[in-house]
């Protein structure tokens, strides 16, 4: 079933109804070809989520009708963010993608020493508004009740500073062996806590890159004995957690 997000505003519970405006109302008529009476879902980027029919449809409005509400636990119970390495192509819409699939809370891209990917002003506008669109897609997708911010690109020193006050983060690198820092870093993870992992560029990060990490209180875990790609150490280190967060382990 399809699902949207809206503004609290855009909800009158007192009427049972929602007003749904912009560009989801052409999506809706022109692009799934909706039609009163049929069923979707909205959810309000927060606890509630709404099963709703369409009860009228004109040029600049499609007006819901809410059959019931409920507050669903779809999210993490923690808030999970992706520092990620700026990667070359278009591999950073597959990382958003998937990793608001796994239930990242926010995904900040990150210009480490290593990236090749240099974005000016302009460039990084356009890829923003790209990335953040792919996040609500795939939040749709997947039954999130938020959609995950993509951040304006951060500097990798910027970064470090941007986590001080979390609970836990980690640093994949290549360079650790044992499995031991990245199980004991898994076992702390809770409910209620904030969480950080940083996942370097396709030529992973630079030794002093890590040392300012550890001195900042990151801890750095190996993930095997095999070197993943960028766009895979992420969704692997989040795979874990989220197994973790959500009594798998």
């Amino acid at each position: 079933m399809q699902r949207f997000f809206v503004e609290p505003s855009q909800i009158d519970e007192g009427a049972h109804q929602i007003h749904i405006t912009g560009s989801d109302v052409k999506h809706i008529v022109n692009v799934l070809r909706m039609k009163t009476g049929e069923e979707l879902w909205i959810s309000d980027g927060d606890k509630k989520e709404y099963h709703c029919t369409i009860e009228a449809i004109d040029a600049e409005e499609v007006c819901l009708h809410i059959l019931y509400s409920q507050e669903p636990d779809y999210e993490l119970p923690n808030k999970i963010y992706l520092f990620q390495g700026l990667p070359k192509a278009d591999k950073m819409e597959l990382i958003i993608q998937k990793a608001v699939e796994l239930g990242a809370y926010q995904i900040i891209p990150v210009a480490s020493r290593r990236a090749v990917v240099k974005l000016d002003k302009k460039k990084e506008e356009a890829k923003l508004r790209r990335w953040n669109a792919i996040s609500e897609s795939a939040a749709k997708q997947s039954k999130r009740r938020i959609i995950p911010q993509i951040a304006p690109v951060m500097e990798f020193r910027e970064a470090l500073s941007a986590v001080s006050g979390f609970d836990l983060a980690c640093i994949p690198y290549e360079c650790e062996s044992g499995m031991e820092a990245v199980r004991k870093f898994v076992g702390q993870a809770d409910a209620g806590q904030r969480i950080a992992v940083f996942i370097g560029p396709e030529g992973g990060f630079e030794e002093a890159e890590v040392e300012a990490a550890v001195q900042a209180g990151v801890v750095p875990v190996s993930l095997g004995k095999r070197i993943l790609r960028t766009e895979t150490a992420g969704l692997c280190m989040l795979s874990v957690l989220a197994f973790k967060l959500e009594g798998g382990i």
